[in-house]
């Protein structure tokens, strides 16, 4: 398998995306917008579409839609008391239907648009590659830097805000990490699945992990062994990569749901 140049840089932009994806959506998760990744990625439609009918290339005009979508969530959610389930309704059907006027006026209805739509891991080239690597890159780093605050307000917004940090610069910060890994996740897991990346690693990892940095630490993990576990099968079963990817991940919730439930269940014999 590896000896095919594809499968190599499928596995090489795979390996970014899924430790980026789940990193940022640890955070995201640990605050109960767990479906801001949707709404976002509805918005990266949009953006695609619009590339599409001005001409422009479909990755940066969906990367400018989805960080701007993100900060507006939040932006809403901060200064105009919407709720975040409010805001992120209104991104997700604005940016559908945007996405589905401008798709229609620009006449693309076709497998270009599909590959972003459910992803398109196999035909990465290298250009693809560099993108996807120095963006992640630039996100990982962020996200090391910034772990501890990120983490405290994830906790305790109001205690963090107190304790003086600038809880409101991260936030948008947060939210422009959400627009940005969806945007180079789009060629990978698709714009329709891209937030299952996000999502299901985190979750499992909270079901068996005993403190956060361990939940922050094996949600990556999972998330990196959802892509190439995701990808091997996708190749030697013929099938779909992003939604195989997806599979992997959700199947990694059931064994760590049941994980946890054996271990619970031990705990009063003890």
């Amino acid at each position: 398998m590896l000896e095919l140049d594809f499968m190599r840089m499928a596995f090489a932009a795979g390996s970014v995306v899924g430790l980026l994806a789940p990193a940022v959506g640890f955070f995201v998760v640990q605050r109960r917008m767990s479906l801001i990744g949707d709404g976002i990625g509805h918005t990266a439609f949009a953006g695609v579409a619009f590339g599409y009918l001005v001409g422009l290339s479909p990755v940066l005009t969906a990367l400018v839609a989805a960080v701007g979508g993100a900060v507006a969530v939040e932006w809403l959610r901060a200064r105009r008391g919407t709720a975040g389930d409010q805001a992120l309704a209104l991104l997700f059907y604005t940016g559908l239907a945007a996405g589905v006027v401008l798709v229609s006026a620009a006449g693309r209805f076709d497998a270009g648009l599909f590959a972003f739509l459910f992803g398109a891991i196999l035909t990465v080239t290298t250009s693809d590659l560099v993108l996807v690597a120095v963006l992640g890159a630039v996100g990982l780093a962020t996200i090391g830097l910034l772990y501890r605050a990120l983490a405290g307000i994830a906790l305790d917004e109001e205690g963090a805000h107190v304790a003086g940090v600038p809880v409101a610069l991260l936030n948008v910060l947060l939210a422009a990490l959400v627009g940005l890994t969806v945007a180079i996740s789009m060629r990978i897991v698709g714009i329709l699945l891209v937030a299952a990346l996000m999502v299901l690693p985190v979750i499992a990892a909270s079901r068996v992990a005993r403190s956060m940095r361990a939940s922050f630490l094996l949600a990556l993990a999972l998330g990196l062994a959802s892509v190439w576990i995701g990808l091997t099968v996708s190749y030697y079963g013929n099938l779909a990569a992003g939604g195989a990817i997806v599979l992997v991940a959700a199947a990694f919730v059931l064994a760590a749901t049941a994980a946890g439930s054996v271990t619970r269940g031990r705990v009063p014999a003890r």
